[in-house]
């Protein structure tokens, strides 16, 4: 499993968690799979979507990268819009997939984030 130097382990003052620390020792990874977001999510959840992505876009850009320690949990919340597959055939259950990011799509849903004032944890 490869581990993502530099990127934050979880939303800063928070219990939100970006990475793992080490890869699952018996079975497979957690698959990835794109959770559904209702509109009526708790606003820490969405800080730590836009923290999440934010760290994301920071870390690899426009470049394709791979899962890695990235946590599963925080993935899938993101996984299928704004982070999608990179390669055809996918493994969602596999530390070496990689993905990439939809830059547009994270314009249109977290449009914040783009702002030179804002920062992770911010409220």
């Amino acid at each position: 499993m490869e581990k993502h130097r530099g990127f934050p382990s979880r939303l800063p003052s928070t219990d939100f968690q970006f990475t793992i620390r080490r890869p699952v020792k018996k079975g497979l990874p957690p698959k990835l799979h794109a959770r559904e977001r209702y509109a009526d999510r708790r606003p820490a959840d969405r800080r730590a979507d836009e923290g999440f992505l934010w760290a994301l876009m920071t870390h690899f850009g426009e470049e394709p990268f791979v899962r890695g320690n990235l946590d599963a949990g925080r993935l899938n919340w993101v996984f299928g819009r704004e982070v999608i597959a990179a390669e055809d055939p996918f493994d969602p259950e596999s530390y070496d997939a990689l993905l990439r990011l939809d830059i547009d799509l994270i314009q249109r849903n977290f449009p914040d984030i783009f702002r030179p004032d804002w920062a992770p944890g911010g409220q």
